[in-house]
């Protein structure tokens, strides 16, 4: 299968009052279409600069990143929702596609199915302050998702969340983003959710970071994260994946 990008030697320097920090050491990842790839490693070792890297929000210091179509279409969902409280919440969520010039009755057609669709629809003509903490981020999902995107960067999207909210908008995240047939990379500190939700995961090494090792989740009838969890083969790679984070640095 050819991948979606193909990331090669990728290296990111930051200037800082002591001289060049080395965030990226050289990262070599290739990831292919469809699939929900979780980058795990230790605090601060570059994880939300490599998405920001790759979003072409930050330039690279080294290395390639090759497509694997001729252009790639990317929607991030950050760390918190960054509603607008003035917007309604079909307003918000159609932010994206005003600032591409590709508002049309069309596409807030598919915005509208898509916030009825994962039951939001009652809500589209509210405003955030109305909204839960879990339904915001499901409301910063679906305004992502509204630009049609090639492919889903989620940089730490659950770390502002109670645990059981937590647990609970993972399953609905996972469930849309299956359904939708997209392509995403998650960054998150959580190793259960990483093993739960995704196809693969690469562990990174601390600072300069490195792709220590990409492990594939082979659970067979895999289901839905919170069944995943329930299964023997999730403390397998939960605890192979916890000896290689360098936790304890």
């Amino acid at each position: 299968m050819k991948p979606i990008l193909k990331i090669r030697d990728l290296k990111k320097n930051y200037q800082d009052l002591d001289g060049e920090v080395e965030a990226l050491g050289g990262i070599n990842l290739d990831v292919y279409e469809g699939e929900l790839l979780s980058i795990v490693g230790p605090s601060g070792c570059g994880k939300t600069s490599l998405l920001s890297v790759l979003s072409n929000l930050e330039n690279k210091s080294d290395g390639s990143i090759e497509l694997g179509k001729e252009t790639i279409k990317i929607g991030y969902m950050l760390q918190k929702d960054a509603l607008f409280p003035w917007r309604t919440i079909l307003e918000n969520c159609l932010i994206g596609l005003e600032i591409q010039h590709n508002l049309t009755e069309e596409t807030k057609n598919r915005v509208i199915q898509l916030l009825n669709t994962y039951g939001l629809g009652d809500f589209m003509n509210k405003y955030p302050s109305s909204l839960s903490g879990g339904m915001k981020q499901r409301v910063a999902l679906i305004r992502t998702l509204a630009i049609d995107p090639d492919i889903l960067f989620l940089d730490e999207p659950f770390s502002a969340l109670d645990y059981l909210t937590r647990i609970y908008l993972s399953e609905d995240v996972y469930n849309i983003i299956k359904k939708e047939g997209k392509t995403a990379i998650l960054v998150t500190h959580d190793l259960a959710e990483a093993v739960s939700l995704s196809d693969r995961v690469a562990v990174l090494s601390k600072r300069p970071a490195v792709v220590k090792k990409v492990y594939t989740i082979n659970i067979p009838n895999k289901s839905t994260p919170i069944k995943n969890r329930k299964r023997k083969e999730f403390q397998h790679y939960y605890d192979l994946i916890w000896r290689d984070l360098d936790a304890h640095i």
